[in-house]
């Protein structure tokens, strides 16, 4: 019986409790596999089909798992669920999408379950260098595969592609190196948005770096006016006893004589 909540689906649980680690295994040979493809051009009739169709066995394999999730979430929360899936739902389309999800795995590193205000900014750092060297990779890849063979071309190699892809998205841009094709300038367009992303991501972990300093220093400086204070009430405290006593001791009547000895 499916449930009627499109994240508590005990039937799709089950579903992709069984095929994560197959379908992680196939996202990470698609990402051999087409590697394999564009940067060993030379591959051998037989290499290359069977190359071929390991990209379209796991392609079909990203397929196949999202028509089965999505059957087995309630009718009323299937566009839900791809609305809140858009890496499972785009690889179904743009297979290259999938391999990142290997990415979301870096959350099981010990130190990025601390809490610490650290912890949180290394996990955003290391996040995003890692997703912003598989885009770079990835998009490599996609433009030499466009660029390589076509009239007037200037990206022909991965170096070539590589460089063209760091400049893009870090929006240098030297203009040594430019797609021609269509598909390369709709890439151009992906990592020129990417590279905006990144941007924003770092902008925004050096504020909250900044901020977390000038609030520690804040804090610092509170916690050591604090202490000033308490010494400083503490000696008013000792000072105004001392002179209570001294007025007591003052004002006190003098002891009256001592009386004589009567046995002598």
């Amino acid at each position: 019986m499916v449930a009627t909540n499109a994240e508590n689906s005990p039937r799709r649980r089950r579903w992709e409790n069984t095929t994560q680690t197959p379908l992680l295994i196939g996202s990470a040979l698609f990402l051999f596999a087409y590697s394999v493809l564009i940067l060993v051009p030379q591959l051998g009739t037989v290499w290359r089909v069977a190359v071929i169709l390991t990209l379209s066995v796991v392609w079909a394999a990203f397929i196949v798992d999202l028509i089965v999730r999505v059957a087995l979430t309630a009718p009323g929360h299937r566009f839900e669920f791809m609305r809140t899936h858009p890496a499972e739902t785009a690889s179904a389309v743009i297979p290259w999408v999938r391999p990142f999800q290997l990415l979301r795995h870096l959350s099981r590193i010990p130190w990025f379950s601390n809490a610490s205000g650290g912890s949180i900014r290394g996990r955003v750092v290391v996040t995003a260098l890692a997703y912003t060297a598989l885009f770079v990779y990835v998009i490599s890849l996609g433009v030499l595969a466009a660029e390589r063979g076509a009239p007037g071309a200037t990206i022909l190699t991965f170096g070539e592609a590589t460089w063209w892809a760091v400049v893009t998205v870090a929006t240098v841009g030297y203009g040594d190196f430019t797609p021609v094709t269509v598909v390369g300038r709709i890439l151009a367009v992906v990592l020129m948005a990417g590279g905006l992303a990144i941007i924003g991501t770092a902008s925004a972990t050096i504020v909250s770096y900044l901020n977390e300093r000038i609030k520690h220093a804040h804090e610092q400086h509170d916690a050591e006016q604090h202490i000033n204070d308490s010494h400083a009430a503490d000696a008013h405290v000792d000072a105004h006893a001392t002179d209570t006593h001294v007025t007591d001791e003052a004002n006190r009547p003098p002891s009256p004589p001592a009386e004589p000895d009567r046995e002598a």
